[in-house]
């Protein structure tokens, strides 16, 4: 059973969450998949440049910003590069300081503080996924 929004639908939208954290990637993942998006996982940068390399269709980009390696802000340029439409949601425990670029339309790029509520999330990626 889902918690959408009456009316809402996330028929066929897929998420690539990319999250060190396996505890917290597993959450995330199965709150999502709650709400009826499928969902690729990836632990870390390379994993999941190599997804956006494929065939697989993403519609959105789900970050954390603090990525071994390479930042989750570094993985979305080189994403943007692969896939120069996608949608990048990252997710931080200091949003607050992290710098987004403004420039772009507000359901394009934006970023969800950690730890967030299930609420919080489904409204983020239904408002970045026009649900």
């Amino acid at each position: 059973m889902s918690d959408l929004a009456p009316g809402a639908s996330t028929a066929g939208q897929s998420i690539l969450l990319v999250e060190d954290s396996e505890v917290v990637r597993m959450l995330t993942v199965e709150v999502l998949e709650e709400l009826d998006y499928r969902v690729t996982e990836a632990g870390e940068a390379q994993q999941a440049l190599q997804i956006l390399r494929s065939d697989e269709h993403i519609d959105l980009l789900m970050t954390d910003i603090g990525l071994p390696g390479m930042s989750g802000q570094e993985l979305a340029v080189a994403a943007r590069q692969l896939r120069p439409d996608l949608k990048v949601l990252y997710a931080s425990g200091y949003a607050e300081s992290v710098e987004i670029d403004k420039s772009e339309p507000a359901n394009r790029t934006s970023i969800i503080g950690k730890p967030f509520s299930l609420d919080a999330l489904r409204d983020k990626v239904q408002s970045m996924l026009g649900n």
